[in-house]
This record gives structure tokens, C-alpha cells and sequence, in this order.
């Protein structure tokens, strides 16, 4: 019934902190539309951002800076994102470990946002 995920709402302190720490640290486009919510696209997939106190309806009922916990699949070696979060002075929290995800193992490492979400990024096994 389901083939992915389109899209998922990040509820954030500052809009412009958040995007311009994934535009810096993960390379993401970040577009602002009249209206709708700003979003960060990478792939073809996208995170709309909600400032706390400024959210678009419908939304989560309790939308909570800091309450995220999501995993991202590198589209770069893994390698090269630990180089691009030491470069932004990121702290690793976990990894490169090894994890399962949905299409198998992979390695990963772990670390936290501006609002501290806790962002996983992970390399399938090629």
C-alpha cells in the first residue's frame, strides 16, 4: 500500500538556525514559498519546518522542538559525512556503527541538530 515517504514536519526553534545548519552540514536545498511551510529538500524527499508557535494545520498534537529521532540514507560515503560534521564542529554521539535498516545492514553514525533531534545518517553495504 505504501512506497515511501514523501515528506515529514521538523517543529523547530528558528527555521533560519535549522535549514542553515542542514544546508551547511548535509547539503540541503531549502525553499520558501509564499504561505506554505519552509522546507529542506535532499533526493526526492523533503522536511517541512514548523517554527514552534507558527505551525501549519493540520499538525501533531503536541509539535515540540527536540522531540525528532529519524534516520537519512547517505547518498556520499559515509566517510564524507563525518568529514562535513567534524568541518561544522558536529559532535558525533554514536559511530560508525553498524545498524539494520529497512533494506539491510548498514553503518551509521548519530548526532544532533540545533534542536537536538537526534539525526541518524547511515551507508547501506553496497
Amino acid at each position: 500500500m505504501i512506497a515511501g515517504i514523501d515528506h515529514f514536519v521538523l517543529t523547530v526553534r528558528s527555521v533560519d538556525d535549522t535549514c542553515a545548519f542542514y544546508q551547511r552540514v548535509l547539503g540541503f536545498k531549502r525553499v520558501d514559498t509564499p504561505n506554505l511551510p519552509t522546507a529542506l529538500l535532499f533526493g526526492t524527499q523533503k522536511i517541512n519546518v514548523h517554527e514552534a508557535g507558527h505551525t501549519f494545520e493540520p499538525k501533531a498534537k503536541t509539535p515540540t522542538p527536540g522531540s525528532a529521532d529519524f534516520c537519512l540514507v547517505a547518498a556520499r560515503p559515509l566517510g564524507e559525512i563525518c568529514a562535513s560534521l567534524e568541518a561544522n564542529g558536529v559532535a558525533v554521539e554514536v559511530g560508525p556503527v553498524e545498524r539494520i535498516g529497512a533494506r539491510g545492514p548498514m553503518m551509521s553514525v548519530y548526532f544532533r541538530d540545533p534542536d537536538d533531534n537526534l539525526v541518524e545518517v547511515s551507508e547501506y553495504s553496497r
